[in-house]
């Protein structure tokens, strides 16, 4: 049984370092995609605070399609360019949106959702998705925040094995 441990007085930089500590030990020995991706979805939903969606969209075509997740019903099929987590795919750049409802385009998929960062997911040059967070307090996420989850995203990455067929 694995465990998770959130020390509450640590800086956030010092957080987001014990996690990546935790989450290599979690994906450790895994190198399925999907499995990781669901394991690192309610990693993320598990210990970062004031969240109400964690989770994938994987890069098909010209488009991103639902992957593993936590939280509500979601958008299916979300087209490059489009919304927080397309305009991340179109980029292959974090996008950390401080109040979505201000985001020209933005998808509400849960109506809860203030505030979002969504990490393009890359492995050898190639987009494979975006990992998109939500929550419902306008101006969530931090410098430090978006610099966490992109330390987090990498470590999925190369535990990962990446190679399942439908990337762009």
């Amino acid at each position: 049984m694995f465990t998770i441990e959130v020390n509450t007085t640590s800086s956030l930089q010092e957080t987001y370092q014990e996690l990546n500590a935790q989450l290599a030990a979690l994906l450790s020995g895994e190198r399925d995609f999907i499995c990781n991706a669901a394991q690192f979805s309610a990693f993320v939903m598990q210990t970062v605070p004031d969240l109400n969606w964690s989770g994938f969209y994987f890069a098909r075509n010209e488009e991103l399609v639902l992957g593993p997740y936590m939280g509500k019903v979601a958008c299916t099929r979300i087209p490059f360019g489009r919304g927080v987590c397309g305009e991340a795919a179109k980029t292959q750049e974090t996008q950390r949106i401080e109040d979505v409802h201000a985001f020209d385009g933005h998808i509400a998929c849960d109506a809860a959702s203030a505030s979002e960062l969504v990490v393009p997911v890359i492995s050898q040059g190639k987009l494979m998705g975006v990992f998109d967070m939500d929550s419902p307090k306008v101006g969530r996420f931090t410098e430090a925040d978006q610099t966490g989850i992109e330390f987090l995203v990498a470590t999925f990455v190369s535990a990962t094995d990446m190679n399942w067929g439908f990337a762009i």
